[in-house]
């Protein structure tokens, strides 16, 4: 089996927490059987090994979640990078062509395509199983699979199965809450977003716009896809699908309304909460306290992008209002550590100042790079490593001072857990003034 875990998206219905490149499938709020907190895709990744499901697994994604994804899931997972973002059905084709022609797969190999932030028990991921055997057997050329529902809703799509068939007779976008209860008492079902078919046969689906024998073919020549979504473009046209029913526990966590339903504890961070608080969730990621006295149905979200207040059922509304927010991320998780930003200064001048924290797991280290137009100042506040200017290297510990003009090429390389404090100066501060080379720590 072979599973395409699609993770895309800026999450801005979890602001503040998510941003531009901190979605919302990264926030580590859940908790495992042991405590230990962990994100919607370290969940969903744990869940597939954890079903015995022997599948090698592709995570498509954009440039800007690469880091995040290599800090929680590590270097084994193959990711596929899309070159722009084309919604659903280019970055499955993508990843298709991974498998085919990077991973060597077979035509007759099944293709699983799921979400990358269902919140659900085992028994959703035992599911797959069921849907590749209907491919493998020839059932139909694809299989979804369905949720069955819990409430007439109108947020999600709806699949219409044959009468005493597990054949898909049609499909019901979005319909109003009135029409939903009709067609749940009609025997339909949520669609899950989750698709099986055989690699070979989307393969020909690709080479209706691209002529490719290659991997790289198909990277190269990606603005030839529609941009459009897998639904859209290949399942609306089929006409041999079956489906899967999964009963069980089954969220969205997509709102801060539906993600506090499955918070094992309240609050979150340096938080004070009064007893007579009734349905109330803190999440703070400041350094600084936040106190809550007798509120009832709310979440109250702070980090270094922003603070929200919101009573739990209106935050599902909460991207139309900050969708004009338009600010660098505050906060991100890299590869090798994460930062935030805690000071911002322009001066009359024309000269900023732009200052970040910035955590280092150890062992870890910052590549070898230069900027053209700042300078950065950096303070070792806890641990030691080794840094590096211009090729000379010299080991750095609590208290030392490294000053780093335009142009000089340097990196950082953590022995232990390390903390430092930058600050930038320059007429431009942008994440894209950087220029990187090669370097070989001994």
């Amino acid at each position: 089996m072979n599973v395409i875990l699609l993770s895309g998206g800026s999450g801005k219905r979890l602001w503040p927490l998510s941003n531009e490149t901190r979605s919302k499938q990264f926030l580590k709020l859940l908790k495992d059987e042991s405590g230990n907190t962990e994100s919607m895709v370290q969940r969903v990744y744990r869940q597939i090994k954890e079903a015995s499901i022997d599948a090698n697994i592709v995570v498509a994604t954009g440039k800007s979640q690469l880091d995040s994804i290599r800090s929680q899931l590590g270097n084994s997972v193959d990711v596929v990078i899309e070159p722009d973002r084309r919604d659903t059905f280019p970055a499955i084709a993508l990843s298709s062509a991974y498998l085919k022609y990077e991973k060597n797969m077979d035509d007759e190999e099944v293709v699983l395509v799921l979400p990358v932030d269902p919140y659900a028990e085992l028994n959703y991921f035992k599911t797959l199983t069921k849907m590749e055997e209907m491919v493998m057997q020839g059932v139909s050329n694809m299989s979804l699979m369905g949720i069955k529902p819990t409430y007439p809703s109108a947020k999600y799509g709806y699949i219409i199965p044959r009468k005493n068939s597990c054949l898909v007779e049609k499909f019901q976008e979005k319909p109003s809450e009135e029409y939903a209860e009709t067609l749940i008492k009609e025997g339909a079902i949520w669609n899950g977003g989750v698709f099986a078919f055989k690699l070979g046969y989307l393969i020909d689906i690709i080479k209706k716009y691209i002529n490719f024998d290659s991997f790289k073919e198909v990277r190269d020549n990606y603005d030839s896809l529609p941009k459009i979504s897998f639904d859209y473009e290949v399942v609306e046209k089929e006409k041999s699908i079956s489906v899967v029913e999964y009963e069980g526990i089954w969220k969205d966590l997509g709102t801060w309304n539906t993600l506090t339903e499955v918070m094992d504890d309240n609050t979150l961070g340096h938080v004070i909460i009064s007893e007579s608080c009734q349905n109330t969730h803190v999440i703070n990621e400041l350094d600084i306290p936040i106190a809550v006295l007798g509120t009832k149905d709310i979440v109250v979200a702070a980090s270094p992008d922003g603070i929200l207040v919101s009573d739990k059922h209106q935050s599902s509304y909460l991207k139309t209002y900050v969708d004009n927010i338009h600010q660098r991320p505050m906060f991100e998780e890299r590869r090798w550590g994460e930062y935030k930003v805690i000071d911002y200064v322009s001066y009359g001048d024309g000269t900023s100042s732009l200052t970040k924290s910035l955590f280092m797991k150890s062992g870890k280290s910052i590549s070898y790079q230069s900027h053209s137009v700042r300078d950065e100042i950096w303070t070792i506040v806890d641990g030691t490593g080794d840094l590096v200017i211009d090729g000379h290297v010299r080991n750095v510990r609590r208290g030392d001072v490294a000053y780093i003009t335009k142009g000089q090429k340097h990196a950082i390389r953590a022995n232990s857990d390390l903390r430092f404090i930058e600050v930038q100066i320059g007429t431009e501060l942008l994440e894209s003034d950087i220029e990187r080379f090669e370097w070989e720590w001994n």
